[in-house]
């Protein structure tokens, strides 16, 4: 994990700052994530038919951009901050599904750092990357606004 001081963080705009562990995507986080929203569209639940359909069931778009925070956990500490807030996202692309029982994990790209509301507005490109594949699952740009400690 990189060790990022608030102070620094202008300084890396325009670098990667890592990449993340492989997490699986499992039926049951899948589920999980359908009963949590209410997507309950048989491409992700319904395992028999999906198996025969199309091969196997897949995660939702929206869970894949959903774990931007857990794999971004392990990229990058920025310390002296009070908190940091999800400010948003910019461009979310799917470009390849994410086939249940693969493993993802993220590229992390700092754009841009920006002076925001008494704070810093970090804007990320995360690319969500699926073992074994060429083509990523996702590409994200996500917002955070990081506030300074006091």
């Amino acid at each position: 994990m990189r060790k990022v001081e608030y102070k620094d963080l202008a300084r890396l705009a325009g670098e990667e700052v890592g990449v993340s562990d492989w997490v699986e995507v499992s039926q049951d986080r899948v589920n999980r994530f359908a009963e949590a929203t209410g997507d309950f569209q048989w491409i992700h639940v319904d395992v028999d038919r999906a198996e025969r359909e199309i091969g196997g069931t897949i995660a939702h778009g929206y869970l894949t951009v959903s774990l931007i925070p857990l794999l971004g956990d392990s990229l990058m500490e920025v310390q002296g901050v009070e908190r940091a807030l999800n400010y948003g996202s910019d461009k979310v692309r799917f470009v390849n599904v994410v086939k249940v029982g693969k493993r993802v994990r993220m590229r992390t790209r700092l754009l841009a750092v920006d002076a925001k509301a008494g704070g810093l507005q970090v804007k990320a490109e995360n690319t969500i990357e699926i073992e074994g594949e060429a083509k990523p699952a996702c590409i994200a740009e996500a917002i955070t606004l990081y506030l300074p400690a006091a």
